[in-house]
């Protein structure tokens, strides 16, 4: 069997990479070089989240068929012109979609698989899954349902407002954003489960949104914990306070003139 993944990922990584791209999305070369160089590992498909705006035939219900338009697609956020000048060239249905991250992982084992699986899900991409072809070949899906697909033009004409597709604008880069988080999450998980050993290469270059995205996350976080500290020292002083008022009670006494002895004072710090 291993020999045998072993020959299968050699074969997959000397393929040609046929998609309209033709290379890995710049967002996450970080995350397919890793599981790559990973013995356990290699990635079949892969694409990083994308905008796109696609025009079909206004008599067919299917946007995915062949003869689809590709009036935009974007890797990145875009902007409510981007939308407007592909829907200027629309002469049919037009359908504006986020695509969020998908990735598809070969993997070794079952063990290795599961692993991968529940970096994804304790990453945010819900829908991930495991399968096992009738070949033998394990395959984890990384994916997420936070996608977004709606109509804007019919025959050529368009549906909606200018003020809706800057505010639809507005929703899908929210969208992108959520996707470069859990994307950046992702990678954390994958390093934090993955022997240190297998962890052999740098984080490659990604490009500036997902750089700020990442602060942006990070950042958070370092918030979230400057604040549980201040929480913290908040509840510790309070605790603090009300020993040495219990502390002053005990040592001068309520006014009769009865003071304790030393040793029950000391009681209240043991």
């Amino acid at each position: 069997m291993d020999n045998t993944f072993s020959q299968w990922k050699k074969q997959r990584l000397n393929k040609l990479d046929l998609s309209k791209k033709g290379s890995v999305d710049e967002d996450i070369t970080h995350v397919v070089s890793l599981l790559n160089s990973c013995e356990e590992y290699f990635t079949t498909s892969s694409c990083s989240g994308r905008l796109i705006l696609i025009d079909g035939a206004s008599e067919s219900s299917d946007v995915h068929k062949q003869n689809c338009v590709w009036l935009f697609v974007s890797h990145q956020k875009c902007k409510s012109d981007d939308l407007m000048c592909g829907l200027s060239r629309s002469g049919g249905d037009a359908v504006f979609k986020f695509e969020p991250f998908v990735l598809h992982v070969q993997c070794r084992r079952l063990e290795d698989a599961q692993l991968v699986h529940s970096a994804a899900i304790n990453s945010g991409f819900r829908n991930s899954g495991l399968t096992v072809s009738k070949t033998g070949k394990i395959i984890t899906a990384v994916r997420s349902t936070h996608g977004l697909e709606v109509p804007l033009s019919h025959e050529g004409k368009l549906l909606v407002d200018h003020e809706y597709i800057h505010f639809l604008t507005q929703i899908a880069n929210q969208k992108m954003e959520e996707n470069l988080r859990r994307i950046h999450r992702f990678y954390q998980n994958l390093q934090s489960a993955l022997p240190p050993e297998k962890l052999q290469i740098p984080d490659p270059p990604i490009s500036q949104e997902a750089q700020d995205t990442r602060l942006e996350t990070e950042k958070g976080e370092e918030e979230e914990e400057e604040k549980d500290e201040k929480n913290k020292t908040s509840v510790y002083k309070r605790r603090r306070k009300r020993e040495r008022h219990h502390w002053t009670d005990c040592c001068h006494g309520d006014g009769s003139g009865i003071v304790p002895e030393l040793g029950d004072c000391l009681d209240l710090f043991t």
